[in-house]
């Protein structure tokens, strides 16, 4: 890793290591009195790299990105999460009476 930085320098330019790592995807090493001790990257990095998503979650993106729901506001994801709550709570009146 060939950006190798101590805290002082990290503390003083926190703003711009990270819009380098979030936009460039580039990598720092943060270190602490000569040892390694933190490193600093894009979450888009960290995921593709580091932590690929399961097989299951990447199923139900592409289902998602293929219906268009993938975009949801989420004052739409909790209308549609009242209507199924409500859905399920006129059921279960119904088959208490």
């Amino acid at each position: 890793m060939s950006n190798v930085i101590p805290a002082v320098t990290a503390r003083t330019q926190l703003g711009q290591i990270l819009k380098r790592a979030g936009e460039g995807d580039e990598r720092f090493l943060v270190d602490r009195r000569g040892e390694p001790a933190v490193i600093i990257m894009s979450v888009r990095d960290y995921i593709k790299n580091i932590a690929p998503p399961r097989a299951s979650v990447k199923a139900i993106r592409e289902d998602a990105a293929r219906k268009g729901t993938g975009s949801l506001s989420m004052r739409e994801i909790d209308r549609i999460v009242a209507t199924v709550r409500r859905q399920r709570n006129k059921k279960t009146k119904r088959s208490v009476k």
